[in-house]
């Protein structure tokens, strides 16, 4: 006899459901007062840590799928905070990358979106530090590199 499927207790429900969840939240916080949707969001942060990439890239370094995030891109380049910009490595491609002013909102966001997460992760207490090792653990196992 097999063991009763829990769904959730289920890790990959579970996760889910928080990654969901914290991105709600965090919607919450920029979505109405800068006018950006959660995949507009994950480029922006993308191109604020990484200062260039590619589509694909960000598509990869989020797991967001290819059609959001070409329509996310194209958004933020109608609202001025993305261009598109030749690449330094092969001048064929294109890379896009933060304007002026899409810097100064990312800039603007970052400090509330940090605020909101340490309200949350406030309740780990001390099991914050084997959180992290855990979920540092699964992405290994998962082949997730800090790149993305």
């Amino acid at each position: 006899m097999t063991k009763q499927f829990d769904l959730l207790q289920f890790l990959p429900f579970r996760l889910n459901r928080l990654a969901a969840e914290m991105s709600k939240r965090l919607h919450e916080i920029y979505g109405e007062r800068y006018g950006i949707d959660i995949p507009e969001w994950r480029v922006l942060a993308t191109l604020g840590a990484r200062n260039h990439a590619t589509a694909q890239e960000i598509v990869l370094s989020t797991r967001t799928h290819k059609s959001t995030i070409s329509r996310a891109v194209s958004r933020l380049i109608d609202m001025g905070w993305v261009e598109r910009a030749r690449a330094e490595s092969d001048r064929r491609n294109l890379e896009l990358q933060l304007t002026t002013i899409g810097r100064k909102m990312h800039d603007e966001i970052v400090p509330l979106v940090l605020l909101a997460e340490q309200q949350i992760i406030s309740r780990l207490g001390s099991d914050l530090a084997n959180v992290q090792q855990s979920l540092a653990q699964l992405e290994s196992a998962l082949d997730i590199g800090q790149s993305g």
